[in-house]
């Protein structure tokens, strides 16, 4: 009897393992669909979360351009002038100190 079972619980555990065999496997590529924010707008898109106007980079309407556009020249190429200075004397000093 209880040859018979261990048989009989064998031929369930090689029948399950047989089934998870031969699943069909799909190989290809495949990606779900692009969610858009918002849904049925005009841009695809909710007003209150996406704020950019239409004619955001018109740099030729910004107010107080004269300030700006001058201040944001001379952040950026001083921050391209100083960080590589700074590198080298930090590296300098970390060769001198080892």
């Amino acid at each position: 009897m209880a040859l018979n079972n261990s048989v009989r619980s064998a031929s369930k555990l090689l029948s399950a393992a047989d089934s998870c065999f031969f699943k069909s496997v799909n190989r290809g590529f495949h990606s779900t669909g692009a969610k858009r924010m918002g849904g049925g707008h005009a841009h695809g898109h909710d007003e209150p979360f996406y704020l950019h106007a239409k004619h955001m980079y018109n740099l030729d309407r910004m107010k107080h351009q004269k300030i700006k556009m001058p201040l944001a020249v001379f952040t950026v190429f001083s921050i391209g002038v100083i960080v590589p200075i700074y590198a080298v004397i930090f590296q300098q000093k970390k060769a001198a100190s080892a």
